[in-house]
């Protein structure tokens, strides 16, 4: 990849659209619209143009064209952006046009953001935002990514960085004065609330993050229990389709089977499982029920289904929240199942509403308050623990150490880095002399 050369892509939805918008951006990009237009507009006004073939002056389309010079474009270089008729035809052609000229190459996957990304628009956090936004299904999920790319979960990770380095200048200037006693004292005296404090608020975000991955990757709702209890009717119910099949013999469903459904904005997967019992010879069931135990050991939710004909207890090592319903209420012959804290039949509709609504409940409450979470993927999570534990290390060396405890928050500094994708030295050495005397 040449970061140096002028890229160009289709921007908008592939198809037939109403409107088509193609980006360019690089060092020729100015150059590349005006042989295509003939004239640039101001910046950042659209204006109409006639777009040409450049060799046999042919109208390829009457559209608007739209100039952002770098840096203050998207991309921090110059950008064109040509808002065409959205017909294969016109689409294609202009692309074959611009693909003929001199420096100019289709963009490659995410490009238009790395370049961002490299020429200091965004952080990686931001990037990362963005690529959310684009899959984003929901309107939590589009919450969740508009806060990220708009830069405000990198505004409070840029706030821990600051503080970060600032504590680490501190220790740092102190260092040349580790023999005396005093200095040591002071700094630590100094430093020690800044860093609980900002320990605490790295937790929180740590603590909050679990209700942001309920967002973006939905919440597992996994429907289980002993043979024949009525799960893939229950799904069925809840899918509004027929998603599993459904039989009267004991151990129809082998595999797992999954269905992507919505609650008020938060995404879920619904997930049928094979029934669970003690015994069985059937080594294709046996096969079944070791992918239950492995669908319930990632659950965020476990329905325990269970009937007045095929009842069992839950397992006693589900570390999930468990909703234990009785299905089958409407057989004659039905006994309230001891346990069961709702009464159903996926048959009839008996109940399902109390059932469904509470299931709803359990759901938002786990993504509640996540639309606006500073960590929201396992990256994200991973290098803040490390950060923290870098920082209840440095917190616990003795003042006889400020070395040590240098190290420690420079390998925090450094976490702080890979998680925006900024690493710069010269702000921990500002850091450093800014403690210094005007003149030394």
């Amino acid at each position: 990849m040449n970061a140096s050369s002028t890229i160009f892509a289709l921007s908008s939805g592939a198809g037939m659209a109403g409107i088509a918008v193609i980006r360019v951006s690089g060092p020729e990009a100015f150059a590349a619209a005006r042989t295509l237009t003939g004239r640039l507009p101001r910046p950042r006004q659209a204006a109409r143009r006639v777009f040409r073939n450049p060799k046999t002056k042919d109208v390829l389309d009457d559209g608007l064209l739209l100039t952002f010079p770098g840096p203050h474009s998207f991309t921090g270089e110059d950008v064109a952006e040509f808002h065409l008729h959205g017909s294969l035809a016109v689409i294609r052609t202009i692309l074959d046009v611009l693909g003929g000229m001199t420096g100019l190459r289709p963009a490659e996957r995410g490009e238009f953001t790395k370049r961002a990304f490299r020429n200091g628009r965004i952080d990686l956090v931001a990037a990362e935002g963005i690529g959310d936004l684009v899959q984003a299904k929901t309107e939590r999920q589009r919450k969740l990514a508009l806060h990220h790319a708009l830069g405000h979960a990198s505004g409070t990770i840029e706030a821990w960085r600051r503080d970060v380095i600032a504590i680490l200048g501190r220790v740092e200037a102190a260092v040349d004065f580790a023999d005396e006693a005093d200095v040591a004292r002071q700094t630590m005296d100094e430093i020690q609330p800044r860093l609980e404090d900002l320990i605490r608020r790295m937790r929180g975000a740590l603590a909050e993050a679990q209700r942001a991955a309920s967002i973006r990757e939905g919440v597992k709702v996994v429907l289980a229990g002993p043979p024949n209890a009525g799960k893939s009717s229950l799904l069925n119910v809840l899918a509004r389709r027929e998603a599993a099949i459904v039989s009267a013999i004991p151990g129809t469903t082998r595999d797992v089977i999954e269905v992507a459904m919505e609650f008020s904005g938060v995404p879920v997967i619904l997930t049928d499982t094979a029934g669970l019992r003690a015994h069985s010879t059937d080594e294709i069931e046996r096969i079944g029920m070791d992918r239950t135990a492995n669908e319930l050991r990632g659950a965020d939710i476990v329905v325990w289904v269970t009937a007045s004909d095929a009842a069992a207890d839950p397992p006693d090592d589900l570390d999930s929240v468990t909703l234990w319903i009785e299905n089958k209420s409407d057989l004659a012959s039905a006994v309230p199942v001891s346990g069961a804290a709702h009464r159903l039949s996926a048959k009839t509709g008996e109940g399902m509403a109390e059932f469904f609504a509470k299931l709803e409940q359990r759901v938002l409450e786990m993504a509640a308050n996540g639309d606006s979470a500073t960590l929201i993927r396992s990256r994200h999570k991973q290098v803040t623990a490390s950060c923290v534990e870098n920082l209840l290390r440095a917190s616990a060396i003795s003042p006889d150490h400020l070395e040590l405890m240098a190290e420690a928050l420079r390998a925090a500094a450094y976490d702080m880095g890979r998680l925006t994708g900024r690493i710069d030295v010269e702000e921990i050495l500002d850091a450093i002399f800014r403690e210094f005397c005007i003149g030394k």
